[in-house]
């Protein structure tokens, strides 16, 4: 893959603009994994003041602060720390307020649709419209053309995914996790929902989150953070029992891939690939017999 200069610059690495970031993303945690919303209520609003207590150091010039725009050139304003987390901070809350377990009934699939969708442009609205700062861009083709490294990564990940996936989704029981699909129905309706939270994921927790966070932070501190975010919610959809194991590499390569590419469109390919072997790992699972032969277990 060659090595594209990250779309998103750094402007802060500073040490105390982590914590209150940290806060923030912890609040994914609590939200979805321990399933304490008041705990992620209060994550929020600790990351939040705590943004804003440096802004308001940075304001009064003391030692150690960035200083305006003249750290990113003459006429260009810094981006705001408390104003990224508070676009973090409403995806959070808008995804908090619905229940992510899996279910395929037109209700349940408009209430994802309504959530997920809002995390997504909500946040991008405000950016755009009130904080006037586009620090949310969905760069569809990023830096060109494929090269012959990220087509056999493509092969890889379908390759890795028919390895991996039936081994951990059948013998934890995971697949469980999601409804029994037994007609042509359901499972049309399941390859849809995996297929869209998907899309979903490389649009927020990527181009969201990890690009806000990406503004201030060094690569490896803000993937990190992105991290929780991305496998917390991967938590409560579904992936337990040993599933980080799997989920934080992913996290984790995604983001990796996403700078390095400066392409949604590549690494939404790679999820989609992904998740196509998801399906059909959960029609196998749900229905013995139907796709015999084509996984090992």
């Amino acid at each position: 893959m060659p090595a594209h200069p990250t779309a998103y610059t750094s402007t802060s690495s500073r040490s105390w603009g982590l914590l209150p970031a940290l806060a923030v993303c912890l609040a994914a945690p609590a939200f979805f994994v321990s399933r304490v919303p008041w705990a992620g209520w209060a994550l929020l609003a600790i990351g939040l003041i705590g943004a804003w207590l440096l802004s308001r150091r940075d304001a009064a010039g003391e030692p150690g602060a960035a200083r305006g725009a003249g750290a990113a050139g003459a006429g260009v304003r810094s981006p705001s720390l408390l104003r990224d987390l508070s676009l973090i901070a409403v995806g959070l809350l808008i995804v908090s307020v619905i229940d992510l377990k899996a279910e395929l009934d037109n209700l349940a699939m408009l209430r994802f649709t309504v959530a997920l969708g809002g995390a997504v442009l909500v946040p991008y609205a405000i950016s755009r419209w009130v904080y006037r700062d586009r620090a949310t861009r969905f760069p569809w083709r990023g830096g060109g053309r494929w090269t012959a490294f990220q087509w056999t990564w493509l092969a890889a990940v379908l390759v890795l995914g028919w390895l991996i996936l039936p081994f951990y989704f059948i013998t934890s029981g995971v697949y469980l996790n999601w409804p029994v699909v037994d007609t042509p129905d359901l499972i049309a309706r399941l390859f849809v929902g995996v297929g869209a939270v998907g899309i979903w994921d490389e649009l927020f927790f990527i181009c969201t989150v990890f690009a806000l966070l990406r503004r201030h932070f060094v690569f490896w501190q803000a993937n990190v953070l992105q991290a929780i975010v991305f496998v917390s919610f991967l938590w409560e959809l579904g992936y337990q029992a040993w599933g980080p194991l799997l989920t934080i590499p992913f996290a984790l390569l995604q983001a990796f891939i996403f700078a390095k590419t400066r392409s949604l469109a590549y690494v939404v390919t790679v999820h989609l690939l992904f998740d196509a072997v998801v399906f059909l790992v959960l029609v196998h699972a749900h229905n013995p017999g139907v796709l015999d032969g084509l996984f090992l277990v």
